[in-house]
């Protein structure tokens, strides 16, 4: 009998995933239906016209990763639209800028990424694995806490942009659904059902796919019928690296994330932390600070991200911390199953562009808005190409047979997340759950000078000329850890975080 276990976005996307297990569905089956069901009910956060990174470790096999991210659109344009959306503000995280409106959607990947995944590694067919979303459509779905406090920073410069966007995350009276309150989009369930009965292509070139371009003609997009018949999820060699007596395997360039994160393990790996320590923890970010800075200076606006990519590992290879110094919204899901499959799939709208597809109840992406993941725009991208991301869907495998999947959404803090699950995990031998819920720190620019973030119960002090700052409780600003593992010794465990709405379960059938 095979058994799943999931940990997922929101505990209805977890359930999703153990309910198409119970139906004969495997870890990616499983990690698929959970996605599928986040992106339609974490409004917000995550949106059905986004896009995906899906790695998968099939038992015997090689790793590998389905790049269904985010493609720069405007393929047949002859005079494309000014800018790449309008200028937004928000107080979301102490503060932000971002691009939003039609102007700013990218090619969406997500269903094309999904649909190839569960075809290549799935057991169910598309229409049994769409079923639980479809079901939760129909229903509809309590809003869920990380998407209503998101709501009260968003409702006003995002969603008011369109009457039936507007009008399914409000009041009568203007004001945004609360916190439990039950979600109802219409024209989503039936979108949906379209997608199952016609395939992922239905988003392409299909009736959604045509009314997507009509949208965005009509209102200055990009998208253009040539950019979404044309688009392809990638099948990429993911980065390998040791960590303690694992294998991990994580996104690849033209991604960042996977190598950013990638990156820290090695540094770390070199002499592996054995206790939180002032000094150790001031190691941690030392760390943190040469890899996010090697980052800034040479990946985010790399003309050739795979030579930049390459020139990181190569340095924390070998212990070259020194040579690093001196040279945004997600979802995700983690399933692993008792056959030794794990699949990790984290999926991203940016922070939504505020446009639904008319009559569908779809929202879509900002991707060519997120201003932190290219400082010197957008225009320098030709379409077709992949956009930067943060995105880490990652899988490790040991030599006795366990595997694990993991991954986290957190913009910039997806990486300094996962790395200290890791650490916690390998080097420090805490239980999942405890390497979950232990408190992290990451590194970064704040108010203009070098800063610690952390959290409660690490010795941080200030060093090297980093200020600290100090949240006063375990924040969702540190991410949101789902991590999945099947240890053929001690059977399935799964752990959600509890810094956001997360959800955990386990299924699975003969």
């Amino acid at each position: 009998m095979r058994r799943v276990a999931i940990a997922a976005g929101s505990q209805v996307a977890a359930d999703a995933g153990a309910d198409v297990a119970d139906h004969g569905g495997n870890a990616v089956d499983a990690a698929v239906a959970a996605t599928l069901v986040g992106m339609c009910t974490d409004p917000g956060i995550i949106a059905p016209g986004g896009s995906a990174f899906i790695t998968v470790w099939p038992p015997g096999e090689a790793p590998v990763v389905l790049d269904a991210y985010a493609a720069v659109p405007g393929k047949g344009l002859d005079d494309p639209p000014e800018g790449f959306g309008d200028r937004v503000a928000m107080a979301y995280g102490g503060g932000m800028e971002t691009l939003v409106g039609h102007g700013s959607v990218a090619v969406p990947g997500a269903f094309a990424g999904l649909g190839e995944a569960g075809e290549r590694y799935g057991r169910l067919s598309w229409p049994e694995t769409m079923r639980p979303a479809i079901e939760v459509a129909e229903r509809g779905f309590p809003l869920s806490a990380t998407a209503a406090a998101y709501l009260t920073y968003s409702h006003e410069p995002i969603f008011d942009r369109q009457e039936e966007s507007f009008r399914a995350l409000h009041h009568a009276d203007g004001t945004p659904l609360l916190e439990g309150e039950i979600v109802l989009i219409e024209g989503l369930a039936d979108a949906l059902g379209s997608i199952a009965d016609g395939g992922p292509e239905v988003m392409a070139t299909g009736a959604i796919g045509r009314a997507l371009a009509a949208e965005m003609a009509a209102n200055g997009g990009r998208i253009t019928a040539e950019d979404l018949a044309g688009y392809r999820p990638i099948l990429r060699e993911p980065v390998i690296v040791p960590a303690d007596e694992w294998t991990v395997a994580t996104n690849p360039a033209p991604a960042i994330g996977g190598a950013t994160m990638a990156a820290m393990l090695l540094l770390a790996d070199d002499h592996p932390f054995t206790a939180w320590t002032p000094d150790e923890v001031r190691r941690l970010a030392s760390i943190q600070r040469a890899v996010l800075g090697y980052r800034a200076r040479h990946l985010d606006d790399a003309g050739d991200r795979e030579a930049a990519v390459a020139a990181l590992l190569d340095a924390a290879r070998v212990g070259d911390r020194r040579s690093l110094l001196d040279a945004p919204s997600t979802i995700h899901t983690s399933a692993v199953d008792t056959d030794g499959l794990a699949c990790a799939i984290t999926a991203s709208a940016g922070y939504g562009s505020g446009v639904m597809i008319p009559g569908t109840g779809m929202w879509l992406n900002n991707s060519l808005g997120e201003l932190e993941l290219a400082p010197q725009g957008m225009g320098r991208f030709a379409p077709g190409d992949r956009l930067p991301s943060n995105m880490a869907p990652t899988v490790a495998r040991r030599s006795d047979g366990a595997v694990l999947a993991i991954g986290s959404p957190g913009a910039s803090r997806i990486t300094t997340a996962i790395s200290q699950v890791l650490l916690n995990a390998f080097h420090l031998g805490m239980s999942l759950r405890d390497a979950v819920e232990h408190p992290r720190l990451h590194v970064e620019v704040f108010e203009g000078e070098p800063t610690i973030a952390f959290e409660p119960g690490l010795p941080v002090e200030a060093f090297d000329g980093m200020g600290v700052r100090r949240f006063p409780d375990l924040s969702m600003y540190f991410g949101g850890v789902g991590v999945a593992l099947f240890d053929p010794a001690a059977g399935l465990f799964q752990v959600a975080d509890s810094r956001r709405a997360l959800g955990a379960a386990s299924g699975g059938s003969t």
